[in-house]
C-alpha cells in the first residue's frame, strides 16, 4: 500500500475532527478505519501536532525554512574558513 502524504492543514483538520467524534462517544480505533489511517499514525501526529493551530504550523514550516538556510550558509563558510587555512599554510 502506498503512502499518503497529508498536509499540516489536513492533520490538523483530521486531529479536530477525531476529538469530535470522541467527544461524542465514538473510539480512536473507529475513526482511524473511516479515515484509512493506522493509530499509530494517528498517536504520531496528535504528538506532533495537537493543540497547535494553523497559523503556528505555517510559522513553523517558515522556521524550519530558514533554518535550512543558515545551516547551509554556515557550512559554505566553513568550507571557505578551511580553505583559506590551507592557503594560508602554504599546503595547496
Amino acid at each position: 500500500m502506498g503512502r499518503k502524504h497529508h498536509t499540516e492543514e489536513q492533520i490538523i483538520g483530521i486531529l479536530r475532527a477525531a476529538e469530535v467524534v470522541v467527544s461524542k462517544g465514538g473510539t480512536i480505533e473507529a475513526f482511524c478505519r473511516d479515515q484509512k489511517i493506522t493509530d499509530a499514525t494517528y498517536y504520531r501526529w496528535r504528538k506532533i501536532y495537537g493543540g497547535v493551530g494553523l497559523e503556528q504550523v505555517k510559522k513553523l514550516k517558515e522556521l524550519e525554512a530558514e533554518n535550512r538556510r543558515l545551516r547551509r550558509a554556515v557550512s559554505d563558510l566553513t568550507v571557505d574558513n578551511q580553505i583559506l587555512k590551507e592557503v594560508a599554510r602554504g599546503n595547496f
